[in-house]
């Protein structure tokens, strides 16, 4: 027989005390003897609910706190449990107006405030969830969790070092915070403070080992590798790729970039990302324009200083203006500079949508009725893949600044060549796949190169030795490529390693990696950045050969070098990061500076450092080609890539699906 009333409040008290210690089996049975008393018993409704949902059985709970609100319409505790089960079960609005209900009822329940300003933030509603949060610690101001979730809101701002201070407010209080490590490190990363993001990493891993799975364990490698910390890597990169390879959720793709990692690798990776959301609705929903001109919008967080403008400026400028109505829409704001005074004026239209949600986004490109977009961005920093998601228009193209294929149904074509992307490797890509005829990478022909070439006493560079460089960014470094530079530098009497300066930390562990290879670490002579480009480029004239990185090779940094003199030698990998600076060697005429093998890379480096004859030969080529090969011919990269769209346009016009096609020369 069920229990009587009197009963029943005596088994509840049982029941929490249960809960209380932890006896969870117990007090879901005693709550259950409790509803058989008394089906409309709210707390035993409600502690069900709770139950359920510390078992991740967020249904069962929505139905738990559902009933226990039938009892109690306005009671705020369970109002805010239910609208956790609606958050957690995905309908994200039906939440919100959970919490703001149970607001109304108790103004001062910080819980409910910080677990709103978490929905927001996901919504993108950032700055609202800013003003929750500070809500919560203005009731609450120990509250860890609030000053967690502030610190995640001011990491979607962009707001990173504010992000740190709030993020040691939290671990101030709760110093084993896993979650307030973990966005410390997010921010530290943002901020180029490696060093101190790899420790947070690990900190972070220490106290969460399920963390990795949160894509964390490719946001660690990756802050290793930056500051070229190889300790234990092979055992760090096996682990990473065995977990892409077995479809968890380990790393975001552009991670695995400077690994060994394969085309399957990478487009499992991708694959794994964008399955890991749900997927929105789309905007465009079919409809065929008809326009005088294509509209053509390039998506970027990059139309600023920064190596993406400085390849496509002159791109921007060729267009067509008669056949190609343009728009420029800007992921970020930009600071004033000569190159974004330049992008800026050769868009008809610029939008600066950095304040812009993704949804927002995408309905003015639908309002616009733009044909084609272009995402320059991909897997990078601060992309907006939420955009493209929503396809917002007809034909979307993955273009230059991710290199390789975004995995995702909602990008129609990927702008290659046939050096970056052989057919045989066309089962890799998500995308249909577009070949240009000389190379796939847009280059600026009015690039400014300082007159003055500086002294290489100016540059910290000693006048008489053989200097080998390589400006790559650290992360691309591995300990077998440096192996092969440091048995060129043995071999090569006096001659040094120009790299780039980076973290203190990065340049610490090479110069300590090239003493264990018995090579003096002041063989190796960083070269801090430049304020202005022209600069950067000028002083490239003083090295004699520049190496290049195996997985991730140099990208704009082997056109930097080229365009300022500099031969390029460079050996072919498997993947399009690690094929790119062969496409731009073939394109200028040199592919006898391509090799299939390190041995071969090695061999013709010591050959050229060892014959002057031989390697100003190859300098003068190198300058003859450089104003007469398609490599830096803008206006013939421009004929070629419009080509591309018009034949993209084409197929959409006539109700055909997207294919692979190459463009004739022109």
């Amino acid at each position: 027989m069920p229990p009587s009333i009197p009963q029943s409040q005596q088994i509840l008290a049982r029941a929490i005390a249960a809960h209380q210690t932890g006896n969870i089996a117990q007090a879901e049975f005693l709550y259950k003897m409790v509803l058989q008393a008394d089906k409309r018993q709210f707390e035993a409704l409600h502690m069900l609910g709770l139950i359920e949902a510390q078992r991740g059985n967020f249904t069962a709970g929505f139905e738990h706190f559902k009933k226990a609100l039938r009892v109690r319409p306005n009671a705020p505790e369970a109002l805010i449990n239910f609208g956790r089960m609606q958050s957690e079960l995905g309908d994200h609005d039906a939440a919100v107006a959970t919490y703001k209900k149970a607001l109304t009822l108790d103004p001062k329940s910080a819980l409910a405030h910080s677990n709103l300003s978490i929905i927001l933030r996901r919504q993108g509603k950032a700055e609202e969830a800013l003003s929750h949060c500070d809500a919560a610690l203005e009731i609450a101001p120990n509250y860890a969790d609030a000053w967690n979730n502030r610190g995640n809101v001011l990491l979607q701002l962009r707001r990173y070092r504010e992000a740190i201070g709030t993020y040691d407010r939290a671990l101030a209080l709760v110093p084993d915070l896993a979650e307030s490590w973990l966005g410390r490190a997010t921010a530290l990363l943002e901020l180029k403070r490696f060093a101190e993001a790899f420790a947070a990493y690990e900190r972070a891993l220490s106290l969460d080992a399920g963390l990795a799975l949160s894509f964390v364990a490719g946001h660690r490698l990756y802050a290793k590798l930056s500051i070229c910390e190889w300790t234990n890597l092979d055992a760090d990169i096996s682990r990473l790729l065995d977990g892409v390879r077995e479809r968890k959720t380990v790393s975001v793709p552009f991670a695995l970039l400077p690994l060994p990692s394969t085309p399957a690798d990478q487009l499992r990776c991708a694959q794994i990302n964008i399955e890991y959301g749900s997927p929105p609705d789309p905007i465009w929903k079919g409809e065929s324009y008809a326009h005088e001109r294509i509209r053509i919008a390039y998506l970027s967080s990059d139309l600023r200083e920064h190596a993406v403008a400085h390849l496509t400026v002159g791109l921007f400028e060729h267009h067509d203006k008669s056949r190609f109505e343009t728009t420029a829409i800007s992921f970020e704001t930009a600071r004033d500079s000569q190159i974004g005074r330049r992008i800026t004026a050769a868009f008809e239209r610029f939008i600066d949508a950095s304040a812009q949600s993704d949804q927002e986004i995408a309905e003015l490109i639908r309002q616009l009725e733009i044909d084609i977009v272009v995402d320059l961005n991909g897997f990078t920093r601060n992309a907006r893949l939420g955009v493209f998601a929503r396809r917002p228009a007809p034909i979307q193209v993955n273009y230059l600044g991710y290199a390789g294929t975004m995995g995702a149904d909602f990008y129609d074509y990927i702008v290659a060549d046939s050096t970056i992307l052989p057919k045989e490797h066309f089962p890799f890509y998500s995308e249909k796949v577009v070949w240009l005829p000389d190379c796939f990478m847009a280059n600026d022909d009015k690039r400014p190169i300082a007159e003055r070439t500086p002294s290489r006493s100016e540059v910290n560079l000693p006048e008489n030795a053989f200097v080998f460089f390589s400006f790559n960014q650290p992360y691309k470094i591995e300990p077998t490529i440096f192996d092969v530079w440091m048995r060129l530098l043995a071999a090569i009497d006096g001659s040094v390693l120009w790299l780039k300066e980076s973290e203190a930390a990065a340049s610490c562990n090479l110069r300590l990696e090239a003493q264990r290879r018995g090579i003096s670490p002041e063989r190796l002579i960083f070269a801090p950045s430049l304020p202005d480009p022209a600069d950067h480029l000028a002083r490239q004239r003083q090295a004699d050969l520049f190496l290049d990185t195996r997985y991730y090779n140099a990208h704009t940094t082997t056109a930097d070098a080229l365009w300022a003199g500099v031969p390029v030698v460079t050996c072919l990998g498997s993947t399009f990061a690690a094929r790119v600076a062969a496409s731009l060697l073939r394109a200028v005429g040199l592919p006898e500076l391509v090799k299939n093998s390190l041995a071969e890379y090695e061999a013709l480096a010591l050959k050229l450092a060892r014959e002057p004859e031989l390697l100003s030969s190859i300098r003068a080529k190198l300058a003859r080609n450089r104003n007469t090969f398609p490599l830096f011919d803008t206006a013939r990269f421009t004929r070629h890539i419009e080509a591309a769209y018009v034949t993209m346009w084409e197929r959409a016009q006539r109700g055909e699906p997207p294919e692979s096609f190459a463009v004739a020369p022109r």
